[in-house]
């Protein structure tokens, strides 16, 4: 049996539910997952193998308009993840028109030849299904599509027949992971991605996007099954400080607590959490300060 392979880009913008697309095709959480807008920053790849067929997926941040030196590598992030892969999955929302943002996406496939399958996703929240007949018309005029698959990330229903479009797409060759591979993303990223994801969830506006998260140690204790997880949550403002730790501690312990509780479902161990909060003003106009955040890339211009 011939195992085969595809690099597949989910592209789209904020918040139509890619990073939730993702999560439930893997089985697993490796994205995280919030109803605000613009939650994943970074490439987050997963690895589906089933079978013969290996999907190494690539999350991308949702498109829209940069607004910092931040946005600028969360924009470029998009158009290097497509420019370098087998085929993309776009996902829109249904009952939306696809926007300037989406429209131009499907441009760049054109011109780069790549095969892309669109996903309509959160079907879930539309009673009349007869109104996604002229959105798959209207987005299908625009690229011929490999496969126009209407999906719910909640629910699942379309699932299995977006997987089945998707290893359509995979070309011979072996696997690029191994088979029990979920993501290549380091432990510490997936950590600092999980209390990220308690903060979107608990704090509003825009204190969570101006708030970065990094893991200064990730040790496993050599007598027992226990990991200790030293982070720290940067934010711009004294206030956003205050608002975060939430008095006596509260917000703070309760950020950590739901972490703590999704990282040993993950790691499938104890986990031993500690966070403390630190200001650097404007930090995401910074370029040192978001390399030595992990985003890493050659030009923040």
């Amino acid at each position: 049996m011939e195992q085969k392979t595809a690099f597949i880009a989910i592209v789209g913008r904020p918040n139509v539910g890619k990073s939730s697309l993702l999560n439930y095709m893997l089985g697993q959480k490796v994205a995280i997952v919030s109803s605000k807008p613009q939650t994943t920053r970074t490439r987050i790849t997963g690895v589906l193998t089933e079978n013969d067929t290996q999907l190494v997926f690539i999350d991308t941040p949702g498109l829209h308009k940069p607004k910092n030196d931040l946005d600028k590598y969360m924009l470029r992030s998009v158009n290097e993840s497509v420019a370098g892969v087998d085929a993309c999955l776009l996902v829109t929302e249904a009952g939306t028109a696809l926007t300037e943002g989406e429209k131009i996406l499907t441009e760049k496939f054109a011109s780069l030849d790549i095969p892309a399958v669109l996903a309509i996703n959160k079907t879930d929240t539309v009673r009349d299904k007869t109104i996604l007949a002229p959105q798959i018309a209207d987005a299908s005029a625009l690229y011929d599509f490999s496969a126009v698959v209407p999906v719910s990330a909640q629910t699942g229903e379309g699932i299995e027949e977006l997987k089945a479009e998707l290893r359509r797409l995979a070309s011979e060759g072996g696997f690029m992971f191994d088979e029990d591979t979920l993501t290549d993303q380091p432990e510490r990223v997936l950590a600092a991605e999980i209390i990220r994801e308690k903060m979107l969830r608990l704090l509003d506006k825009e204190i969570p996007h101006g708030s970065a998260v990094f893991v200064e140690r990730m040790k496993e204790r050599e007598d027992s099954d226990i990991i200790d997880i030293d982070a720290t949550v940067y934010c711009e403002r004294d206030s956003h400080k205050g608002i975060i730790i939430g008095k006596g501690g509260s917000m703070l312990k309760k950020i950590g607590s739901y972490a703590r509780q999704d990282m040993e479902k993950f790691f499938g161990c104890k986990i031993n959490l500690k966070i403390w909060v630190k200001v650097k003003e404007d930090w995401r106009n910074r370029e040192n300060i978001l390399r030595s955040l992990g985003y890493d890339n050659n030009d923040f211009n």
